[in-house]
């Protein structure tokens, strides 16, 4: 589920941010407006639910 805060990918091949995560910081009308943050800029850009994934976190700790 994408709620404002999760943190998602875009899946849309055709879009050029692909591949990019982004903060969710809203949500309406089957539409979620991401956050990209990167070095010197930021960009907020609205896509359909349907062009995204929600991206579980990991704590980086490996196994033995």
């Amino acid at each position: 589920m994408i709620l404002p805060g999760s943190i998602v990918r875009v899946i849309n091949a055709n879009d050029i941010y692909y591949h990019f995560q982004g903060l969710v910081q809203r949500v309406s009308d089957g539409k979620a407006a991401v956050l990209f943050e990167g070095g010197n800029w930021d960009k907020l850009i609205t896509f359909q639910l349907s062009e995204l994934e929600a991206v579980e976190l990991t704590t980086g700790k490996k196994g033995k």
